[in-house]
């Protein structure tokens, strides 16, 4: 009964999604457009510039997906229109708010700074009415200076559109602890933030996040038996981002019930579906709600707990998520749940 509810559903939030993971077929098109690239990618060879196989080995597999889609972001015009063009197909995709996340340092390859680059995002977002905020990602593999940058930049443009920050990229490679200093930072300056931890690292990643002060945990698969971790989301309102055809292709986890999902909402813990990457995962957000409901068959009130979590865990303020809220509740209503 409730499948059906799902395909009908046009309240669906996602506060994992990547940018440039994120890319379609036409904005993939448009955006070569913009930057003058004539040759002729059919449909299947832009797919596997963009997209894993089902046979991706592990996450950094997954990352070299990226390569494409961020060479195309390299100028104001792509990146404005490319935020435009993603929110307005979040909307036709039922979704009513949505956290976009990227690194502005990946986009400076060519002319732009990092402040050109957050520039040309914000201008992009604001020309969709659709309700979406970005969060700035500070990368594993990029040196202190420049994710510094980041750092200080997201507390420049802290406000209606920016909200937080992230860490992402290779966690097996550089782990979450040499960190440390930089969320301090955010800290000191009153920056919200999540941090991909417990994908490829084990739970000790997550106790690091934690340590820092995270509001949310990206992932956090490796985590989801750990008593400490669990003790302290718990006490500390914490929130998982979990986000299941990700964790399939970089062979997290080997089946989405490997998930402990009805002890953890049980537990009341605070835990929300996204789709990490649409475009490198071949997804979209209902699609991640039908793979959890085939694994777990969702009561009507466990979907609500998840979908309403999403909107209490949102870097939005408080009257925002109220609005969003009643919102929700005639989505509920639209579809008798």
């Amino acid at each position: 009964m409730i499948k059906e509810k799902l395909q009908k559903f046009k309240g669906y939030i996602d506060l994992h999604f990547h940018l440039d993971g994120s890319l379609d077929i036409d904005t993939v098109r448009k955006l070569m457009e913009i930057n003058n690239i004539n040759e002729q990618l059919t449909d299947e060879e832009i797919k596997l510039k963009t997209k894993v196989s089902k046979d991706c080995k592990d996450l950094n597999e997954y990352l070299s997906k990226f390569s494409f889609p961020i060479s195309l972001l390299q100028t104001k015009e792509a990146i404005t229109e490319a935020f435009y063009l993603v929110k307005e197909r979040l909307k036709k995709e039922g979704l009513i708010y949505a956290e976009i996340r990227f690194s502005p340092a990946f986009f400076t390859q060519k002319s732009l700074s990092q402040e050109d680059v957050i520039k040309a995002a914000i201008k992009g977002a604001k020309k969709s009415d659709f309700k979406a905020k970005i969060i700035l990602c500070l990368m594993r593999n990029l040196n202190y200076e420049t994710n510094l940058e980041t750092v200080l930049l997201a507390k420049k443009y802290l406000g209606d559109t920016v909200v937080a920050l992230d860490l992402a990229g290779a966690e097996g490679l550089y782990p979450t602890a040499r960190f440390e200093s930089l969320f301090k930072k955010a800290r000191e300056l009153n920056i919200p933030f999540t941090i991909h931890a417990g994908e490829a690292d084990r739970a000790s990643s997550v106790k690091a996040a934690l340590n820092f002060g995270a509001k949310r945990i990206g992932h956090g698969v490796n985590s989801f038996t750990d008593k400490y971790c669990l003790n302290f989301v718990q006490e500390h309102n914490i929130t998982y981002e979990v986000c299941p055809t990700s964790n399939l292709n970089t062979k997290v986890i080997n089946s989405v019930k490997d998930y402990p999902l009805r002890e953890l909402i049980n537990n009341k813990i605070n835990v929300t579906i996204n789709t990490d990457n649409t475009s490198v995962s071949n997804t979209n957000i209902k699609e991640e709600y039908e793979l959890i409901n085939d694994a777990f068959d969702l009561t009507n009130e466990e979907f609500k707990y998840l979908i309403k979590n999403s909107i209490k865990s949102a870097f939005l303020s408080t009257n925002e998520k109220e609005e969003l809220l009643d919102v929700l509740d005639n989505k509920f209503k639209e579809i008798d749940i």
